[in-house]
């Protein structure tokens, strides 16, 4: 019965704890389908054998039967006769068969409820693997999941979220002095065109003065 034993450890393991436990829990779920159609296909096979058993225990336990009718009925034969010791002979050999009969009788019962609770386990490992085949996709999504947010919890907890706001702001920063400068700029090449604009005054009214002092000087000559 060992290969029965293993079935129900394979039935009864927690199928949580394999998954935490195991380095790639979708490997693992199909390796369990694996074993599980392993202890089926000999747990089948074994029932083969105690039917075959049965079958053998049913077929002695009728001989012996047709055996014990057999001297019962020669008995009769013989007192019908009127030979009494012939009659004792055969019944002799009745008992003896009916001996045959009780034992063979004990030992087909005894095979026959075995080959049925061999049935039974047999029918328990098939409905658990069809159910197992059942939830071995979810499993293996409820897996791929896992992975996946494990993933993503991974990117994010990489990020240090202090360290990227301070990154922010020192680039605000440069930004602000580079608008500061670009402004800066403005207002110099601003100020130079005034500044040009203003000695250009300046020049045109000294040359009017200049102008207006020779125009002075030839109308005095004259």
């Amino acid at each position: 019965m060992g290969i029965f034993n293993r079935i129900g450890d394979i039935i009864k393991s927690n199928v949580n704890d394999l998954i935490d436990r195991a380095e790639d829990p979708e490997k693992m779920v199909k390796q369990i389908i694996i074993d599980m159609q392993k202890e089926l296909k000999k747990a089948t096979e074994a029932l083969g054998k105690a039917k075959a058993s049965e079958r053998l225990a049913k077929r002695q336990y009728d001989n012996a039967v047709a055996v014990s009718a057999d001297w019962e009925s020669k008995a009769k034969s013989a007192l019908q006769a009127g030979n009494t010791e012939l009659a004792k002979q055969a019944l002799a050999k009745k008992v003896k068969a009916d001996e045959d009969v009780a034992n063979y009788k004990e030992m087909y019962d005894t095979i026959s409820a075995q080959t049925q609770a061999i049935s039974n386990q047999v029918d328990t490992v098939k409905s658990k693997l069809e159910e197992a085949k059942s939830r071995q996709a979810m499993l293996i999504a409820r897996s791929q999941m896992a992975d996946t947010k494990k993933s993503l919890a991974s990117s994010l907890g990489g990020i240090d979220a202090s360290s990227a706001s301070e990154k922010f702001d020192r680039m605000e920063d440069k930004i602000i002095r580079k608008e500061a400068e670009a402004d800066a700029f403005s207002d110099i090449a601003g100020t130079d065109n005034d500044s040009d604009e203003f000695e250009k005054v300046q020049t045109d009214s000294k040359v009017d003065a200049e102008l207006q002092r020779l125009m002075a000087e030839m109308n005095a000559n004259n």
